[in-house]
């Protein structure tokens, strides 16, 4: 999610708002964060509202974040767990080859999109169709915890408690 694209995108405030509660789980349960950036010099790089200062950026020209740099980070994990934009560029690419991986791949549903709605709906057809799993934050903050015994549960409830924007995403499908 960069500088360049957060005025064209459809509701960027929202999927960048939900964004960053899944990079606070992530950073909460100790998963790893992986963040690339589309040809950063013409586009410019990641929003700081994703509180992803930190975080190693991988730049890239591929749509795809499948790049070698990434081969051993991808390898490490069976299930990924995808936001960002667009889901008709770099979010359906990356989801097609790390499908072809043999990964389990869940794209978060209110946290991706394109500048045109209809070319999101169709990306998320496509996915859908190709074997990934849509879902939402909530449900993948869920998934991850899997039970309220789960010894990080409350940190994580605080994030699901929060609101949430309500971009009327979701029905957009």
């Amino acid at each position: 999610m960069q500088e360049k694209f957060s005025k064209s995108i459809q509701f960027f405030p929202g999927i960048a708002q939900t964004a960053k509660r899944l990079v606070d789980a992530a950073r909460i349960l100790e998963l790893p964060i992986i963040v690339t950036e589309q040809y950063p010099k013409g586009l410019g790089h990641t929003v700081a509202e994703l509180g992803l200062e930190d975080i190693k950026k991988y730049e890239k020209t591929r749509f795809s974040m499948c790049i070698p740099e990434l081969n051993s980070a991808i390898n490490s994990s069976d299930n990924i767990v995808l936001v960002g934009i667009e889901a008709h560029a770099c979010v359906l690419q990356t989801t097609l080859d790390l499908l072809e991986k043999g990964k389990h791949v869940h794209v978060v549903v209110d946290a991706v999109s394109s500048r045109s709605l209809t070319d999101r709906k169709y990306a998320f057809k496509q996915m859908d169709r190709a074997g990934a799993v849509l879902t939402t934050s909530e449900c993948v903050l869920l998934g991850l915890l899997q039970d309220a015994a789960h010894p990080k549960f409350k940190e994580v409830q605080k994030l699901i408690l929060e609101p949430a924007a309500d971009t009327g995403l979701v029905a957009r499908i």
